[in-house]
């Protein structure tokens, strides 16, 4: 979960419903993916130099934990000091971490403009931002003929170079595992960016998923939530686990003993770089359980 920013949800005219509220936004990123496409296609135009430019980007640190988002208004007094301004909120974030997960980007497809915004928020800092993937691609289209709107997106990276991190594509908790899907998905994946998969759905913790997920080298999201298989999956090299809550969902509490449990399996992993990020931010309790597992996993390397 996080907050949509006021820049990405502005609207001259107010829906009456948030069922009318959602199927504007979903119109929206149609045209802003129609955009970023056309940016994509003029920087394509200085290809050659933009890829050479690209390979010298410095690689992320091996360890990065962090939370789903950073913007909660449930935080002030809690994380945020009441004394500072929410303008100042990100700061203070990136003091604490070296990196978060944006989720906003999944329910509007965010502009060329945003995206330097992310940049200029990260200035000098070695931080680095994942990015939930729109949902136009996963959840509208579900992955139906999308290629082209990955590469799309895909120029997020491109924008944010050494300061980018994965792209994580969660699919609908109703989309089941078949063997049709699982190569569309893959197929359409761009080799060149860091993807992450997260299904909602425990069909597609199965052996046939692992080996084609190494096959192409993209990352299988590892879980802590209701109803999810309970399972470290490494399929690339690098491990990412999302904690939404071990028994309800956004909202929960990680004992010392469950994140010793889940850093105990990134260690046997033999992962070579880890991604951790906290998921339940209802009552601020990912701030303190990333900090807690970013220390164990720290100790224990």
């Amino acid at each position: 979960m996080n907050a949509i920013s006021k820049s990405e949800t502005t609207s001259p005219k107010k829906p009456d419903s948030r069922q009318e509220q959602r199927a504007a936004q979903r119109a929206a990123n149609e045209d802003r993916a129609r955009k970023m496409h056309a940016a994509r296609m003029e920087t394509a135009l200085d290809c050659l130099p933009g890829l050479e430019a690209e390979s010298r980007v410095e690689e992320p640190p091996a360890l990065n934990v962090g939370c789903s988002g950073w913007y909660y208004r449930e935080w002030k007094g809690k994380f945020y000091p009441e004394s500072i301004p929410s303008g100042r909120w990100f700061d203070h974030y990136a003091d604490q971490f070296q990196t978060v997960e944006l989720n906003a980007p999944f329910y509007s497809w965010p502009t060329v403009d945003t995206v330097k915004t992310w940049l200029r928020q990260a200035g000098p800092r070695r931080f680095v931002y994942t990015v939930k993937v729109c949902e136009l691609i996963t959840h509208v289209k579900r992955f139906r003929d999308t290629g082209e709107l990955v590469e799309d997106f895909g120029y997020i990276a491109t924008l944010l170079e050494e300061h980018m991190g994965c792209f994580l594509f969660q699919m609908p908790p109703g989309y089941d595992f078949t063997a049709d899907r699982l190569k569309r998905i893959l197929s359409q994946l761009d080799p060149a960016r860091r993807n992450v998969v997260e299904f909602r759905h425990p069909s597609w913790w199965n052996e046939k998923v692992y080996d084609a997920f190494r096959e192409t080298g993209a990352i299988f999201c590892s879980c802590s939530a209701p109803g999810l298989p309970d399972e470290m999956v490494n399929t690339s090299g690098e491990v990412y686990l999302r904690f939404h809550g071990a028994t309800k969902w956004y909202l929960y509490n990680y004992s010392t003993a469950e994140l010793e449990r889940w850093r105990d399996r990134v260690i046997r992993s033999g992962a070579r770089r880890v991604w951790a990020y906290f998921n339940n931010t209802m009552d601020g309790s990912a701030v303190d359980n990333a900090r807690q597992f970013r220390d164990l996993c720290l100790a224990g390397s």
